[in-house]
């Protein structure tokens, strides 16, 4: 009889999607694409796709400028909390036919640099 002192850990092998980025940038159990970036006037925005298990997710990071001055820059927290929330609710509500239109897209499919 032997013993075995170790359980043997193993997982299914996920495939990389045609988007993913295939290197550090994902994880055990998640594809990251390369990030996009749109940069603006006073701040900057991220986003990277996601796929975590069977669902894929759009992952945004946004950096906007503050006043110097707290209760403004208290407002513009709210403000920026409140849009996040409405693009949120706007994208999810989002129905696929209205996204196949026919119309170019360029940026969609994009592989960045």
């Amino acid at each position: 009889m032997t013993a075995r002192t170790m359980a043997r850990i193993q997982r299914r092998i996920t495939d990389h999607p045609d988007w993913c980025s295939r290197d550090h940038r994902c994880g055990i159990d998640t594809h990251r694409s390369p990030d996009l970036i749109a940069d603006a006037t006073g701040g900057r925005g991220v986003i990277t796709r996601v796929q975590a298990g069977d669902r894929e997710y759009a992952e945004i990071t946004i950096r906007v400028r503050l006043d110097h001055r707290d209760p403004i820059a208290v407002r513009q927290v709210g403000l920026t909390l409140h849009l996040i929330r409405r693009l949120i609710q706007a994208v999810n509500a989002m129905r696929p036919d209205s996204l196949t239109s026919g119309t170019p897209r360029p940026a969609i499919g994009h592989k960045a640099a």
